[in-house]
């Protein structure tokens, strides 16, 4: 019991990194233009990051409890392989300043450990996989293609206007755009922990079935309803973590990719919380680290091509490709060292 209850304190360390590491993506696009002070800002987000726990539902954590690992060949070593991997790349990118995705973090992580158990068995085939790896490429271009679409129609909407009051008005509708942007990242990203903490109680349900038990609460015999607790638990720590900031990673998403004004930054947000909100409602698990990046090179992009530091955003692009993989050794290992002791 006492080894479960640690491994749930282990998840909402990892929701807590999530939202340190996550932070910059809220907030770099409404600091970069000044509409909010940095310290204004992660409380900003923080709020909505939280208040997301009520809206969505928990579709995506169950695409992350069932969807993409066969729950059956989950054990305790597994889930604290999987978040050891995920902790470990997230705390290594946010030293580095690389804007890496915490959700293929986890998803890497948690893979390898299980992957380690059973073998290639411990993966469940089908749409939850497809839907999961198409949009590490679709969510930012999907993100991309709104941010630059509003870019073209704000931009011939207000052409006549003087740049002051548009300046002025796109100050207060970023306050709306960034707050959409750190709901949705709540309720994307939350719900990836409230799904590993999920899967483990399912796993370990026997520990907590008897009614009798202090503890009875926690018992879990599926995933057909995640409880209350574990949904406030999991944004109450991502709120908390943005709150911390990620001043390393706030200087990447906001200047270096393109130059951003509060009508930039308003597309930008709103292209990606679109994005991310329609992914959150089908219950596919996406990178709003990616998302945002696809939204701010569309918003450069719409003003000219070169406005686009392309060399930043290829690296960056880069890096995508390296969590799953990465996060899955590091996962893998994690659970072999575990399993050692455990014997």
């Amino acid at each position: 019991m006492t080894y479960v209850l640690f491994i749930v304190a282990i998840a909402l360390v990892f929701d807590f990194i999530n939202g340190m590491h996550d932070s910059a993506n809220s907030i770099a696009t409404v600091v970069s233009t000044r509409v909010l002070s940095p310290f204004q800002a992660v409380f900003w987000a923080a709020f909505f990051n939280f208040v997301a726990a009520f809206s969505f539902g928990t579709a995506v954590a169950k695409t992350m409890g069932k969807g993409l690992i066969d729950v059956s060949v989950v054990n305790s070593d597994v889930v604290l392989g999987g978040l050891l991997g995920a902790i470990l790349w997230n705390i290594l990118t946010w030293y580095f300043g690389i804007p890496s995705s915490s959700s293929h973090a986890l998803i890497g992580g948690y893979t390898g450990a299980a992957v380690a158990r059973v073998g290639i068995r411990a993966i469940v085939p089908g749409a939850a996989w497809v839907k999961t790896l198409a949009f590490i490429v679709l969510s930012p271009l999907i993100g991309m293609a709104i941010a630059w679409l509003l870019m073209i129609v704000v931009s011939w909407t207000f052409h006549r206007a003087a740049y002051g009051s548009v300046d002025r008005w796109f100050r207060r509708a970023q306050l709306a755009s960034a707050a959409a942007f750190s709901w949705s990242h709540g309720t994307n990203d939350a719900q990836k922990t409230m799904g590993i903490i999920g899967g483990l109680l399912v796993a370990n349900q026997a520990v907590f079935a008897d009614s009798s038990h202090p503890l009875h609460w926690m018992y879990l015999p599926d995933l057909k309803e995640i409880p209350l607790w574990i949904i406030l638990a999991a944004h109450a720590a991502i709120a908390l973590g943005t709150l911390t900031g990620g001043w390393r990673i706030v200087r990447t998403m906001g200047t270096r990719i393109t130059k951003l004004k509060p009508f930039s930054g308003f597309c930008a947000e709103t292209g990606a919380a679109t994005a991310v909100l329609a992914a959150s409602h089908w219950g596919i698990p996406v990178s709003t680290t990616h998302t945002i990046t696809g939204a701010i090179v569309g918003v450069g992009a719409a003003q000219r091509f070169s406005a686009v530091r392309w060399g930043v955003a290829g690296r960056i692009v880069y890096a995508w490709m390296l969590p799953i993989p990465m996060a899955a050794v590091i996962g893998a290992l994690s659970y072999g060292v575990l399993s050692i002791f455990a014997r």
